[in-house]
């Protein structure tokens, strides 16, 4: 058997047959050699266990990096009135520390990988994720936490790769099943957070340091899967790791695109979470800070689409409209995770439960539930070789849960156990056909940048949709004094006791609440009502606005194409060697 020169292999050698030789065309798409269709009559790859211990490998820093966000939503309230002196309105930096740093990081850290290679990337950024573990484990401050999650921010730029690393491995016909196996992680990681979250933060006081043994348990799974991706995945080189001198590497990144999207994220997701906490939309602080990162992010669209063509956001990639779907798409299902990651807990722990164990027990269906419905994706896909209807059908039932979520109430307790049931059905769904349409959609050389710009454009929903929602949320809230006040009053509690009132009630303190002069169980009852519907309304103000986005996601996936051409077998990066794979017949 001949081997012929494979430019999409990253310039390795690939056996080649006459059937396959006739069947493979390549297209040129801005100097690159895309391999875009072969014949079922092409040699298939035999994989052994390399391969499978470097996907087991990515699964494993997937499981750790989930079980820290998940972990994060999770925590929030706890930290903040730990740590903020009884108030939550730092609570927001927390994980949009790590959306922000997930969104900004994720196409650097993709496109530096296809020059110095994947394996340091990911295992470095693990160990950096167990620094900032240990930071907000020990953290004595709100501040001195942010900046922990601002440090653990920085190990999701490779998030990624992950994506990248366990598709390019596996042929490209099972490359659904290389994202179901992230996504399964992923769910594993979401209910170890949820289920060690609320056993270590079990009590009814509050104010809790149960956080701190989370996140030392964070600190030893990081280092844990840094010591796993070292021993268990070693790529074989590409022609680009090998031919070009550091220096001329360097060259070849995006520095200005960097800086203009650094600057821009940052600074446009500051002055949204700075809306209505504590700056109103006529302060300079909120306005004039979202208008320059506006602004910034202009710039990076006109500067990457006139002068910098094959940057981060590499011409290349969109030759295919499905691609730009697939980020739009993405962006929509960032927006609807994160609010529900960061609120669907706190409704249940604010509403209906005062266990925290059973708040993350209700959470963990989702993830429970997204193990069965990621995994019967990954066979669907693979399988039909069709990502549309599917794709469509997610965000469907994502508007069914948040529609669900809008209604509940203060009595609606039974109800809420059934709806995560919807969201993780629609999670599952979703993300393994919609990595999969965007990688099977550009150019194989380009998987790396286009996992970065996935990742990140939906971590940027996360953050944008974050800052959205802590404004509606905050704008409800800001009615709370008046709403308890109108409540009491009329009841016979002075006026100028309404004060303290509001405050022990807030901290669920019953002994100062029946400390202050005048407060009567009916008026106690009357209060807390009146507090209970004050969070409601903002809860629902976030479920409406989330349920928008995952409905315009719903009409633009009506137009993707089923990229049936694309789930051959052709494996992109192999991790074995040609001899391994295919049997060679001389």
């Amino acid at each position: 058997m001949a081997t012929t020169f494979d430019s999409a292999s990253g310039g390795r050698q690939s056996p080649s047959s006459p059937v396959s030789e006739s069947a493979a065309h390549a297209e040129k798409s801005h100097g690159l050699e895309i391999i875009s269709s072969f014949s079922e009559g092409e040699p298939k790859p035999h994989l052994h266990a390399k391969t499978f211990l470097a996907v087991f490998a990515v699964c494993a820093i997937y499981f750790v990096q989930i079980y820290n966000v998940v972990g994060t939503g999770a925590q929030t309230n706890t930290i903040a009135l730990t740590l903020g002196n009884g108030s939550t309105a730092d609570g927001v930096w927390l994980a949009s520390s790590i959306a922000i740093g997930t969104a900004v990081l994720s196409p650097i850290f993709s496109q530096a990988a296809d020059y110095w290679g994947r394996r340091w990337f990911l295992i470095i950024s693990s160990l950096i994720g167990a620094v900032g573990s240990i930071l907000v484990a020990r953290a004595t401050s709100m501040n001195m936490a942010i900046a922990g999650f601002a440090v653990t921010g920085i190990s999701y730029g490779a998030q990624p790769l992950l994506h990248a690393v366990s598709s390019e491995v596996l042929p490209r016909r099972y490359r659904s099943w290389g994202q179901a196996a992230d996504l399964v992680a992923n769910a594993f990681g979401g209910i170890a957070a949820l289920l060690v979250s609320g056993a270590f933060t079990r009590t009814s006081s509050v104010p809790s340091e149960g956080f701190r043994n989370f996140y030392y348990v964070g600190t030893g799974l990081f280092v844990l899967a840094a010591v796993l991706c070292a021993l268990l995945y070693h790529p074989l080189p590409t022609d680009r790791e090998t031919s070009f001198s550091s220096g001329e590497k360097l060259a070849k990144l995006d520095w200005v695109g960097y800086f203009l999207l650094t600057a821009g994220i940052v600074l446009f997701c500051v002055g949204l979470s700075w809306s209505e906490n504590p700056f109103p939309w006529s302060d300079a602080h909120t306005s004039a800070t979202f208008a320059v990162g506006l602004f910034m992010i202009l710039l990076l669209g006109v500067y990457e689409t006139f002068v910098k063509k094959d940057g981060m956001f590499h011409h290349g990639l969109f030759t295919n409209h499905n691609f730009a779907i697939c980020l739009v798409c993405l962006f929509c299902e960032g927006v609807a995770f994160f609010g529900a990651n960061n609120y669907f807990a706190f409704q249940v722990g604010m509403l209906y439960e005062t266990d925290s164990l059973i708040v993350s027990l209700r959470y963990s269906v989702t993830m429970l539930v997204s193990i069965f419905s990621a995994t019967g994706a990954g066979l669907y896909c693979a399988a039909t070789k069709k990502v549309r209807w599917i794709t469509v059908s997610s965000f469907v039932i994502f508007v069914i849960f948040f529609a669900c979520m809008a209604t509940s109430g203060v009595s609606s307790e039974k109800e809420v156990w059934g709806y995560p049931v919807f969201l993780g059905i629609a999670l599952g769904l979703s993300l393994v056909s919609l990595i999969t349409a965007a990688q099977l959609s550009t150019p194989p050389e380009l998987i790396a940048i286009t996992s970065g710009l996935v990742i990140g454009i939906r971590s940027l929903g996360g953050s944008v949709g974050l800052a959205i929602y802590n404004a509606l949320f905050n704008d409800a809230m800001g009615h709370l004094g008046e709403n308890i006040s109108a409540a009491v009053i009329p009841l016979g509690l002075p006026p100028k006791m309404v004060g303290g009132f509001i405050g022990a009630l807030n901290a669920h303190d019953v002994e100062a609440l029946f400390s202050i002069p005048g407060v009567t169980p009916q008026i106690v009852e009357a209060g807390g009502a009146a507090l209970l519907e004050t969070f409601m309304k903002g809860f629902r103000n976030v479920w409406i606005a989330a349920s928008a986005f995952v409905a315009l996601g719903s009409i633009l996936a009506v137009f993707l194409k089923d990229p049936k051409k694309e789930f051959n077998m052709h494996i992109d990066s192999p991790v074995e060697k040609d001899e391994e794979l295919y049997s060679i017949r001389s």
